[in-house]
């Protein structure tokens, strides 16, 4: 089988140069504002745009021009790095990952021309875009009980810190 390729469609510009300072998640980050630019050829590709107060935004979390490193397939998170705790990748949402490829749901401010501004900033400066789908509430929002594995024990355990940095409530999930 051969090796996908990826277009760049555009590049993140935000105030955050390393990862150390870059915040978790959109969730952490709700009024730090950043923007993508386009390449002018994706021009028409953003008419209709306008119309969604939120975007995900499909980045590749590595050097675009070499390929990424194969990770350890089994990491401790962030979060729980005071009280390690060794999970399998695909129950973390940290960038070393097979196809380091990243998913951030972010707000939108404006759409001009090729550019468009957001809010919900957890990007590098410089990160590549590979895609941009709008976020539709009947989709993307599951129904029924749901169940965060390891975030609802670790996030749930601070529900004021939670509930006022997210504005989600108390519940990792809500």
């Amino acid at each position: 089988m051969s090796a996908p390729t990826f277009r760049a469609i555009g590049v993140v510009h935000t105030p955050f140069t390393n990862r150390a300072d870059t915040p978790l998640q959109p969730a952490f980050a709700h009024d730090v504002t950043g923007e993508v630019r386009f390449d002018p050829r994706y021009r028409d590709a953003l008419d209709g745009v306008t119309g969604f107060t939120h975007l995900w935004l499909v980045t590749w979390l590595a050097r675009f021009d070499e390929q990424a490193p194969e990770p350890e397939l089994q990491q401790v998170p962030l979060l729980l790095r005071d009280d390690p705790k060794v999970l399998g990748i695909f129950a973390t949402r940290g960038p070393r990952r097979p196809n380091p490829i990243g998913l951030s749901l972010v707000r939108v401010l404006s759409v001009e021309e090729t550019t468009i501004r957001f809010a919900g900033v957890d990007l590098i400066d410089g990160t590549v875009v590979l895609d941009v789908k709008p976020y539709v509430t009947m989709f993307d929002q599951p129904v029924g009980d749901i169940q965060c594995g390891w975030f609802d024990d670790r996030l749930g355990t601070d529900n004021a810190r939670l509930g006022s940095e997210t504005g989600q409530g108390a519940h990792p999930c809500a």
